[in-house]
């Protein structure tokens, strides 16, 4: 074979493989997409909920695509200017928090992109200034940081289900419009999303954790017994965006119904609230291999090989 036909052959093949990388990113957010079906009756095999409009979800594959690519330029300048982002992503259960949070993450970098989801605080941290726990998750210079649920937990979940006293309550809504301020002060920039759903999707989205095996550990005994409270939380979280909703960290309302226009609409809006811009790079070009004169490496012992199942 000439060096010609031998350079073409090297490129065709670089070339599918470079496509067949691309289709992996793709299969990665359809596999993500799988949360959003229903499990048959056998719970062995997945089927969209209602016959899938094909055209919308490539409109929908499209623009997350899109604006995926912009967080890519918000996380490089962020790292260029040293910028510091936190975002809060409160909700009702099963409003969206994580699905949105996943699609912002999925092709960021996640030693500048960092997700904190506290559990409940141990007996330690229960004795200490409410905010302290949050504040080691907090981000330095060239870092942003999604709070899946945070200090907002005192303001619904705690109040309601009487995990805190009316003072604490109280304490927590005299301190936190200073706290957030502080953090501005310092530099800090801090979003504020709210995910809104119905009584009727809730119950919806309850049931297919229920009946769906990969979802049941979502559903949480917290979860049920707050079910029963949503008049109390409807009106914990009205109170909540009255009395914190400041000018340095306003509340912004996601209309949650639909998953993936929720998914768009916030990841489009949180753009808006950054002035990142495109940061120009020099050319990647691949160094050549060092070789080793004379190596040749040797096949690994067939014991350590993981057997090929599939």
């Amino acid at each position: 074979m000439s060096n010609s036909a031998g350079t073409a052959v090297k490129q065709e093949e670089s070339s599918e493989g470079l496509n067949l990388e691309m289709l992996d990113s793709l299969d990665e957010e359809l596999e993500l997409e799988i949360e959003d079906w229903t499990v048959q009756d056998d719970q062995t095999s997945f089927q969209p909920a209602a016959e899938p409009d094909h055209s919308y979800r490539v409109r929908y594959f499209k623009e997350l695509f899109r604006l995926q690519s912009e967080l890519v330029k918000l996380q490089d300048w962020i790292v260029h200017s040293g910028h510091k982002v936190v975002i809060l992503f409160e909700g009702r259960d099963a409003a969206g928090k994580g699905g949105v949070i996943k699609r912002i993450t999925q092709r960021l970098n996640p030693r500048v992109c960092h997700v904190a989801a506290l559990a409940a605080p141990n007996e330690r941290e229960r004795t200490q200034w409410y905010f302290q726990r949050y504040v080691s998750y907090l981000p330095a210079a060239g870092e942003m940081v999604l709070f899946d649920r945070s200090w907002y937990n005192r303001a619904g979940l705690e109040h309601v289900m009487k995990y805190c006293t009316d003072e604490q309550y109280e304490e927590f809504f005299r301190t936190v419009p200073e706290f957030e301020r502080m953090l501005a002060r310092s530099g800090i920039q801090l979003i504020k999303y709210w995910f809104s759903i119905t009584e009727e999707e809730q119950e919806l989205r309850f049931r297919s954790r229920i009946y769906d095996r990969l979802k049941r550990w979502k559903l949480s005994p917290t979860d049920l017994e707050s079910r029963t409270h949503w008049d109390d939380y409807t009106r914990a979280k009205e109170v909540m965006l009255q009395r914190t909703h400041i000018p340095e960290a306003p509340w912004w309302i996601v209309n949650a119904i639909d998953k993936k226009k929720a998914r768009l609409n916030c990841i489009h809006h949180l753009l808006q609230q950054v002035p990142y811009v495109e940061v120009q790079r020099e050319p990647i070009i691949l160094p050549p291999r060092d070789r080793l004169a004379g190596y040749r490496p040797s096949p690994p012992p067939q014991g350590l090989v993981v057997p090929e199942v599939y």
